[in-house]
């Protein structure tokens, strides 16, 4: 069971059924059952009552997942490029890892256990007409449901792609590590829907004017079907319509059921 559906990854799919290629190292049926992820919940906060202020698909989502941590002078990079793209933004905030490059700014005693206290000074009062930050966790699929929300900087874990397209919302790629950075390249290269950095944020330090122009390019993507904003949109409907009756993950289940009572069958008939 496959956590995707045939429009998203079909050439994977189709691989792993060919006994030439994947097919023969897999040697079992293979069924693309997704997208399945939460659903919204409808909660209700301050954070809601911004998001219902700000026009449609304005705002730069920013997470990086339940376990995503940044570095000291990456989490500063970020603030800045984030101010200097004036771009409205949710930034889901943790305080950063400490790393050698970052020492002096630990032994001075900064920070603690308040993620607000390791931006750069000024920044929430230079950016309160833009941003909002959130403490440590976010409803995040209620997030990228809102209409609001035009693009999600994401680190790029499978569930939270999934959240995201199945939204319409493009993203910004910031994978940190494990299959994050195969995730990446699969939404950039092959599916389309997401841009991302020159260097690696698990390699090097992303540099505030990169960061500022791709918070500018997600949200000011203008170009229809031809972007990824178009593309994205085309997949949620996909996926909308893979679940549906008759739709592709539906038929896999389907498929599955008739799989599983075939060898109830037999087992029935081995024990009489």
């Amino acid at each position: 069971l496959v956590n995707t559906w045939e429009d998203l990854q079909s050439t994977t799919l189709t691989a792993l059924r060919d006994e030439k290629l994947l097919g023969g190292i897999v040697k079992v049926p293979v069924y693309p059952v997704g997208p399945i992820t939460r659903a919204v919940s409808g909660l209700k906060s301050d954070l809601f009552d911004w998001l219902d202020k700000q026009p449609s698909e304005s705002v730069i989502y920013v997470s990086f997942g339940s376990g995503g941590l940044l570095s000291y002078e990456q989490m500063t990079e970020v603030a800045w490029g984030l101010e200097l793209s004036q771009q409205r933004f949710v930034w889901v905030v943790r305080p950063p890892t400490i790393e050698a490059a970052d020492a002096a700014f630990f032994t001075a005693g900064k920070g603690g256990d308040d993620p607000l206290s390791y931006l750069p000074d000024g920044f929430l009062t230079r950016t309160q007409s833009l941003g909002l930050m959130v403490p440590f966790w976010a409803p995040q699929v209620d997030v990228l449901n809102h209409p609001s929300i035009g693009g999600f900087l994401s680190h790029c874990g499978w569930g939270s792609t999934l959240e995201s397209i199945t939204n319409g919302v493009p993203m910004i790629a910031w994978p940190l590590y494990a299959e994050q950075k195969m995730n990446a390249t699969l939404l950039t290269e092959e599916i389309g829907v997401a841009i991302r950095s020159k260097v690696l944020p698990s390699k090097k330090v992303v540099q505030r004017e990169e960061i500022e122009k791709m918070a500018r390019m997600i949200i000011e993507d203008n170009d229809g079907k031809n972007g990824i904003r178009g593309r994205v949109k085309e997949l949620k409907h996909s996926a909308e319509k893979a679940l549906s009756k008759g739709g592709s993950s539906h038929n896999a289940f389907s498929q599955l059921e008739k799989q599983c009572k075939v060898c109830m069958e037999r087992q029935n008939a081995s024990a009489q």
